[in-house]
């Protein structure tokens, strides 16, 4: 016995659902968009890759790292907690990458000419990606720091790491280890806006990595090779890598180039320029090339032509322009009526 089937069309809800009803104000907000950036990152098949190896890379560079410290009777001049957290040196290159992605891979497969049709505002289209892009960074950013300090506390301890020595074992109750641990999470997010805001500004997958890598790698390296202290200092105190990462420092916090929280405020601005960068100009005005041209006057009686009298090659220009503004509203019209179309089909089958 075969199903009857429903010709009605479907309910605003169920549109809402695919995506394709207007939202009360009339157009796109930043709910839909949130939800469809939602949708695109956890649909394609290396974002979940790119977060495990996220927190693996943290815990497992950080486990290492503790195997390795070691604490004499005599003293040592390691912190502890900068020590089991070290795995964020790595990680922040993955979330480099993640974040880098998500927003030019959208360039490279062409996929942004249906986005930008579905969601005309480019500013809510980035500010979607940020969004998206920053808790899922902070989710598995939490999960790779709660296991490095986990680490940290049970493998420390062993390696002369004991309140005898001055190092009381790790835990997220005490002040610092608290700071270190929330900092470098926060850490992770800066540096995925960074990533995002980079990748808006040069829309090309391999090219924003490299530039995110270069400042977070190569000015420790550039200031290892100048040989003037005081530039070296001043050069750490503007680093994003180095600056940020003092938020870890719980020990010897005085001979610290600038102060944990501080340097963190640095690599935010750092990821407030990139995203400035990244931000969408306002759409320029398409004004009357009758109005950019000097006015002409007539040979005969010294007075201005008016636009009738203006010769047809500048109304030529002005059919052209118009021309292409209408071809362009039918092409955007039509790649939005092909996504609902699509969403009601999904939604009646």
């Amino acid at each position: 016995m075969s199903r009857a089937i429903d010709a009605s069309p479907p309910a605003r809800s169920q549109l809402a659902h695919a995506g394709c009803a207007p939202s009360p104000a009339g157009r796109t907000g930043l709910r839909e968009a949130l939800h469809a950036e939602w949708t695109k990152l956890r649909t394609l098949p290396g974002t979940p890759w790119l977060l495990l190896a996220v927190a693996a890379a943290i815990i497992a560079l950080g486990t290492v790292a503790n195997a390795a410290a070691r604490c004499p009777a005599s003293g040592c001049q390691l912190d502890p907690a900068k020590t089991s957290l070290t795995g964020v040196d790595l990680g922040q290159a993955i979330v480099a990458i993640l974040a880098a992605t998500a927003v030019s891979g959208e360039y490279a497969t062409g996929m942004i000419r249906t986005t930008l049709a579905a969601m005309p505002r480019r500013l809510t289209v980035l500010a979607a990606k940020a969004v998206t892009v920053t808790g899922l960074t902070l989710a598995a950013g939490a999960v790779g720091v709660l296991g490095s300090v986990l680490a940290g506390r049970l493998i420390l301890s062993g390696h002369g790491f004991t309140a005898a020595h001055g190092f009381p074992a790790l835990s997220l109750a005490n002040g610092p280890v608290l700071r270190a641990a929330a900092g470098s999470v926060l850490y992770l997010a800066l540096i995925a806006l960074l990533s995002v805001g980079v990748a808006a500004a040069v829309r090309e997958t391999a090219a924003a990595i490299g530039i995110v890598l270069g400042l977070l790698y190569l000015l420790p390296i550039l200031g290892l090779v100048v040989g003037s202290p005081s530039w070296h200092w001043h050069l750490e105190q503007i680093a994003p890598m180095i600056a940020g990462l003092e938020v870890q420092a719980t020990t010897g916090l005085r001979s610290l180039p600038i102060s944990p929280w501080a340097g963190l405020g640095v690599l935010a601005a750092w990821a407030t320029a990139a995203l400035l960068a990244g931000m969408p100009l306002p759409p320029r005005r398409v004004t009357n090339p009758l109005r950019r041209h000097q006015p002409e006057i007539s040979p005969r009686s010294g007075r201005r032509l008016r636009p009738c009298d203006t010769p047809k090659s500048t109304n030529s220009i002005v059919q052209a322009t118009r021309t292409r503004q209408y071809a362009w509203r039918r092409q955007r019209r039509a790649l939005r009526n092909q996504a609902c179309r699509f969403g009601r089909q999904q939604v009646r089958s």
